[in-house]
């Protein structure tokens, strides 16, 4: 990165006008997941790109309403990275809000709904406690990738989580080991090798308190 971009890069919350921007970016960076891939179906390809298009915007305007930490990384006015987390207070897996339930049936198939639902259900079974975090959502715009901007982002969303004292911490759910080393390096540790679906994958947790006493 060059200084003139050190200068004009920040991490600041979403605001209502972002989420479209928002929407698009988490769209191209998830397109290829094998997660969504593997829920949504990518038999009739139209179908799938309008269900995972459904999935987000629905999942993203559930964490707006909630009021989660939506963080967006910014070169000066331009939109570039997305982080979304949704806390325990806010009921998860199947505990989830019936209006949600119904917004994403609607969207997305009831098999695809449920096994969103066990997904969460999962992480949430190996997380250290009920005072835990999940990072939904993390995603850079694809001509910003591979400069280091990654990692900023996800210190953005540490610096959020230091930042709040009824969280001991956040787990996210990983299936490539690219993406398994960069939050390596900032300090999530693999507490669970799960299967969700036909998926194998890691799930990741940033223990907040550990963090302090390592600094």
């Amino acid at each position: 990165m060059d200084n003139r971009t050190l200068e004009t890069l920040r991490a600041v919350y979403l605001t209502a006008e972002d989420l479209r921007v928002a929407a698009s970016i988490l769209y191209n960076a998830y397109h290829d997941d094998p997660y969504f891939i593997d829920v949504l179906g990518q038999q009739d390809q139209a179908q799938y790109e309008q269900k995972l298009r459904a999935a987000i915007r629905e999942e993203l305007n559930e964490l707006w309403q909630q009021e989660q930490p939506l963080i967006g990384l910014f070169d000066d006015e331009r939109l570039i990275g997305v982080a979304c987390v949704i806390t325990q207070q806010v009921p998860l897996g199947e505990a989830r809000y019936w209006h949600w339930r119904l917004k994403m049936v609607l969207g997305t198939g009831w098999k695809a709904t449920q096994s969103l639902m066990e997904k969460e259900s999962c992480i949430l079974e190996h997380l250290p406690s009920d005072k835990c975090g999940i990072l939904q959502f993390i995603a850079l715009t694809p001509n910003e990738q591979n400069k280091g901007y990654g990692a900023r982002l996800i210190q953005a969303v540490l610096s959020w989580c230091d930042e709040q004292p009824k969280l001991d911490g956040i787990g996210v759910f990983v299936t490539h080991p690219k993406h398994h080393a960069v939050f390596a390096q900032q300090g999530f540790m693999s507490i669970a090798k799960v299967n969700i679906g036909k998926v194998d994958g890691e799930i990741l947790f940033y223990n907040k308190q550990k963090a302090a006493t390592q600094r």
